[in-house]
């Protein structure tokens, strides 16, 4: 082949890469509605806000582990924004401000699920106290900023305003906007609306993107009405799930104690997740029809990683955890790397240094980042490649070095990584060493545990299909069409087609689908 052809044909698969990537990230339209507004998006605010949405995705695995937080709490934020009447839209509100993450604590010390002072939360009629924060109730807490917006949208009688004096209170509101906006239906959002909204539309549209692919018509997360004093050791008894797993479940009850009272117990119904918060449980990776034989070694899980411990009601603080063992920190908010690094009282260079991360690169609120020396290898000694991994999450996720990581494996860039891949996290990979492909049997009822590899040289092979019949299955809450696909041995992309599924993914309910028995 001729070297200008060679060159064109590289630009154009170049070309095409990158516009399948962008048009995974949903875009931002120059018009949309919020409660009872339609904004009008003025085109620089349009990119302004797109960086955001892009910031949003840019990771993943942190990208899929808020989303499955969405999945599993939004239900009943909706539901309790609705009977307090106020617009379910503002639902988004709550990933901006924790990630839905229950114990978070910002550098102000507002804490929980809608990020609440403690004087704040008491005026809108929360318990906190030694034995109960229901700032880290789902439900109580949604009820209280319900109850804050409400107010101060009867003040304002503008919801953008409303929701902008949830970062600035109601006198700051006041002062900010005067009369402006006041009974106003229509808005226009240019380079002076003010931040913080412009970044809750980021969160709204990167979010109601990914809510397309969910298919629950009400909440996974199973509530009960209980009477205390008790433990959750007794109530995990009755409810057969861990105690580990109510107390994840029930930040509330400060102590790991129910205090005497009547209170809301939370615990993901049978069915779903057994063990820890929806968070931590990822997804093995999906089959692959086309590429290589199974190896079936015996996994230990990789679930625990990363391994935090310390102090985490101050992780955002240096010197207050360790990630894997190693010091670092969370990311309280969305930000850049120097105003953490700043914020931290670190250097903005040596960061970058210790987190193997470019100088343009953006923080990821909840995500954890290293504050010493990765280590040339890991605990674990393999991972399992999931989809949408990177060789940098990978890196970050068990605390090695990216390049300790891509030298054991003889893998130099993420387009070289598939789903299923068995990385090596402690020995080097030797030279002209398969890298297996760990694929789940289909009718393996339990996930993988990741420990030990034994494997034997992969061999690559054309998927030919046995003589498949077709069957059919009906959507139940809370799946996927991942989850569906990899139940009976398809891609996603298959059974998109058999059922002429669009780019949305979007599936519902009792909804029918053909499935193809093999």
């Amino acid at each position: 082949m001729k070297p200008l052809l060679r060159f064109q044909l590289l630009f154009f698969l170049l070309l095409s890469v990158s516009q399948v990537l962008q048009a995974q990230i949903p875009q931002v339209p120059l018009e949309m509605e919020f409660a009872d507004l339609t904004l009008r998006i003025h085109p620089q605010a349009q990119r302004e806000i797109q960086l955001d949405v892009d910031a949003l995705y840019r990771n993943p695995t942190y990208f899929k582990l808020k989303a499955d937080r969405v999945n599993l709490y939004l239900p009943i934020v909706e539901r309790e924004l609705r009977s307090q009447g106020v617009p379910e839209e503002l639902k988004y509100l709550v990933i901006q401000e924790s990630g839905l993450v229950p114990d978070a604590v910002s550098t102000s010390n507002a804490v929980g699920f809608w990020q609440f002072k403690q004087g704040t939360a008491e005026e809108v009629g929360l318990r906190v106290d030694p034995q109960v924060d229901e700032r880290r109730s789902i439900v109580a807490s949604t009820r209280g900023a319900a109850n804050y917006l409400k107010k101060h949208n009867a003040a304002l009688n503008n919801w953008m305003t409303a929701l902008v004096s949830y970062q600035m209170g109601l006198g700051g509101a006041k002062a900010y906007f005067g009369n402006q906006f006041a009974g106003q239906k229509v808005i226009v959002v240019d380079r002076n609306t003010h931040w913080y909204f412009k970044k809750f539309l980021a969160h709204k549209v990167a979010y109601q993107s990914s809510l397309a692919i969910f298919t629950s018509n009400g909440s996974r997360l199973s509530e009960v009405e209980i009477q205390g004093p008790t433990s959750f050791a007794s109530l995990a008894k009755q409810f057969g799930v861990s105690e580990a797993h109510l107390v994840e479940f029930n930040k509330w009850a400060v102590n790991g104690k129910v205090p005497a009272g009547s209170f809301t117990l939370f615990y993901v119904k049978s069915g779903g997740l057994s063990e820890g918060p929806v968070a931590s449980q990822t997804q093995p990776a999906q089959p692959t029809q086309t590429a290589t034989t199974t190896v079936s070694p015996t996994y230990k899980s990789a679930n625990s990683y990363p391994k935090i411990s310390g102090n985490t009601t101050k992780a955002s603080q240096r010197n207050q955890i360790l990630v894997n063992n190693l010091e670092g920190v969370q990311a309280p908010t969305n930000t850049t790397t120097n105003e953490l690094s700043e914020e931290i009282g670190m250097r903005e260079k040596r960061f970058l240094k210790l987190n193997d991360l470019p100088e343009t690169e953006k923080v990821d609120q909840g995500a954890y980042y290293y504050t010493e020396k990765k280590r040339p290898s890991a605990e674990a000694d393999t991972h399992v490649v999931e989809t949408g991994e990177t060789l940098w999450s990978i890196s970050q996720k068990y605390g090695i070095r990216l390049a300790s990581l891509k030298s054991k494996n003889r893998i130099r860039k993420d387009a070289d990584l598939r789903p299923g891949m068995v990385l090596n996290l402690k020995e080097p990979r030797k030279r002209g060493e398969e890298i297996p492909v760990y694929q789940e049997p289909v009718s393996a009822p339990t996930t993988p545990a990741i420990n030990q590899v034994t494997t034997s040289p992969v061999q690559s092979k054309e998927y030919t299909p046995s003589s498949p019949t077709e069957s059919s299955h009906t959507v139940r809450a809370g799946e996927t069409l991942f989850s569906i696909s990899k139940q009976y041995g398809l891609s996603v992309e298959e059974l998109k087609q058999l059922n002429g599924i669009g780019s949305q993914n979007l599936i519902t309910v009792g909804q029918k689908l053909r499935i193809l028995i093999r």
